[in-house]
């Protein structure tokens, strides 16, 4: 049995289509139209174009079976463990935790739980693309600012206790000093994300992001999703420079399982119809991350139990040690249940707008049109809720959506909506179970440097891929392109390397100028965005833009792959792989009919 995509959309001889219900509607009994003209002269080469990457195992709206959506689902939980845990430990030295293997166990296990549930809102109510919320660098920016202020410095050893019983109405005796040391700075931080992500709620559900879209063409949206990648080098430089023989591993194991091999079915045996069956499976292609990346952390294993990585600190190759982090696994807790715990505002700026980059990203890459207006709103509305839930059991961070399991579905070929709830439901259970997350503390830095450097290069070339609606022959086009992604570079590199250049004497304007012009993806898209609605064009060079954005090239391809697809499984093969009959054969493919309109409802 060869795993086939299933067919969504069914188009029969009337000139009203099957609602589209990938988004799900709009508030209200109305929903919402969207025409799209069949008689494009243009139609067939844009189909191709979408064909060519449409080669998903499973698409937006298909349900593989159980065990492959828990299979699915943890390969997503490992791709995003590596940023998940990155925010905690970043901000486990600012917040006084020093040491404290069991505080940070205890934000590990809070984030991913909080992680989970923010993933299943999106994913059930909000944009309700497969996309994963998690933990957000925009938040750490202004984070490490209040943090350093002089009235949150670090205590002295000694003085800790004295501080302890300052910020706290119990006895000293009755508490762990330590532990109200960093809580008390833990209700600083969450009290300024509670109160920005409201403001974030407030852009969602008021519509006013979704105002703005209509203005937002692939010359602004190219070069954030673009700089989303391009901006993690550093951060995929780091982690692969500590061994550069396990990181180039790890991409070409990645590469192995993911592209010369994806084509290659394994057989395995199941038990069906009271009997049992052979079947060819695609398992390289659908768990390449998840194989690559656990095939370098055994090599390091290996290594490390017959010593061959250094057991100095502070030589090459230490941090390629599968032992490095084994008190983490020792001193976590069996189960925690997370804590609720009672100036952010340019971290909210900057996450809603890469989380609007990521959004087109996730739904061209889940095989689904663009997400339109209403389900742009509910998307940022939801990442509100998420940032709300964060705060309120105290991460000391927000959530937003995580490129690099956008990235996944591209190299995985599943973009199913149920693998990525799957997946929710895992971190839900498994940020309970704190030494199940421990054991993944132990995967060495240069594997997942290896895994960054294949899904950040990926989401660079995904924001590339929205170029292909704009005029490139243009020099207004190639101008804006240039300048928008050169500057989304060059800006938030200098004000890396010029820490206190802003002085406005409002420390709370400061830390939002600070974090806006340091985050490459809100650089990329503001100049973008003004340059291409500013800049005269002619309607030849502007009239890709309001095809890509109001999502007629997507909508159109697809129906059209979908009308010949689904012809060619009914005469082929009947109703099999899961297509249901219907009206397709009255309708004509090879000759456009004028003036027929076909609406589709997003």
């Amino acid at each position: 049995m060869r795993l086939t995509t299933e067919e969504k959309i069914e188009l029969g001889g009337k000139d009203q289509g099957t609602i589209n219900p990938a988004f799900g509607v709009k508030d209200g009994d109305e929903q919402p139209q969207m025409t799209v003209d069949i008689g494009d002269p243009h139609t067939e080469s844009l189909e191709e174009a979408m064909d060519k990457g449409s080669d998903l195992v499973y698409s937006l709206n298909d349900r593989p079976p159980w065990y492959l959506c828990i299979l699915l689902g943890f390969q997503h939980y490992i791709l995003a463990f590596g940023g998940i845990i990155a925010v905690p430990l970043i901000l486990a030295e600012p917040l006084c935790i020093k040491d404290n293997n069991s505080a940070k166990s205890q934000l590990i296990s809070t984030i991913f739980f909080v992680s989970g549930l923010s993933t299943l809102l999106q994913t059930s109510i909000g944009t309700r693309l497969p996309i994963l919320q998690g933990g957000t660098f925009s938040f750490i920016t202004p984070t490490l600012a209040i943090l350093a202020l002089p009235k949150w410095q670090c205590p002295a050893p000694k003085a800790s206790m004295m501080l302890a019983a300052q910020n706290s109405s119990s006895s000293p005796l009755q508490m762990d000093d330590s532990d109200e040391v960093w809580m008390t700075r833990m209700r600083e931080i969450q009290g300024a994300i509670l109160v920005s992500s409201l403001v974030q709620i407030v852009l969602g559900f008021s519509g006013l992001v979704g105002l703005v879209l209509k203005y937002i063409g692939p010359l602004a949206i190219a070069p954030t999703i673009n700089l989303i990648g391009l901006s993690l080098f550093i951060e995929a430089g780091k982690k692969s420079g500590g061994h550069w023989g396990i990181a180039a591993l790890t991409v070409c194991l990645i590469l192995l399982f993911s592209q010369y091999l994806s084509k290659v079915d394994v057989p395995m045996i199941a038990y069906k119809d009271k009997k049992w069956k052979v079947f060819q499976y695609p398992l390289f292609k659908l768990f390449s991350a998840l194989f690559g990346m656990c095939g370098a952390w055994l090599v390091c294993f290996l290594l490390t139990i017959f010593d061959v990585f250094p057991s100095k600190s502070d030589e090459y190759g230490f941090s390629a040690r599968t032992d490095i982090s084994l008190d983490a696994v020792t001193n976590s807790p069996w189960f925690h249940v997370p804590y609720p715990v009672l100036g952010m505002m340019a971290g909210v700026l900057a996450s809603t707008m890469e989380s609007i980059g990521d959004y087109y990203a996730c739904a061209r890459l889940s095989g689904a049109p663009p997400p339109p207006t209403h389900a742009i709103n509910r998307g940022i509305a939801v990442e509100g809720i998420g940032c709300v839930l964060a705060a309120l059991w105290g991460t000391g961070n927000g959530t937003t959506s995580y490129s690099q399991n956008i990235a996944a579905l591209g190299i995985t070929k599943v973009g199913s909506r149920l693998v990525l709830q799957t997946t929710g439901l895992l971190m839900i259970v498994l940020g309970i179970f704190g030494k199940f997350g421990a054991v993944f503390i132990t995967i060495p830095d240069p594997v997942i440097g290896g895994m960054f450097l294949v899904m950040f290069g990926m989401i660079a070339a995904v924001g590339i891929s929205n170029l292909q609606y704009v005029d490139l022959n243009s020099s207004r086009n190639l101008l804006i392109l240039g300048f928008s992604t050169f500057s989304g570079l060059v800006l938030p590199t200098w004000f890396h390397s010029n820490p206190g250049i802003i002085d406005t004497g409002i420390k709370e304007l400061d830390q939002v100028i600070v974090v806006l012009f340091t985050t490459h993806m809100f650089i990329g898209g503001f100049f973008g965005f003004i340059l291409d609605n500013t800049i005269p064009g002619t309607e030849k060079e502007r009239v890709s833009n309001k095809d890509s954005l109001t999502g007629q090239v997507s909508v159109r391809a697809l129906c059209y792959r979908s009308m010949r697809k689904t012809a060619q499984n009914q005469n082929s093969n009947g109703t099999s792989h899961g297509v249901k009959p219907g009206p397709i054969n009255s309708m004509v493919f090879t000759k456009p009919v004028p003036n027929r309109m076909v609406t589709t409802g997003v």
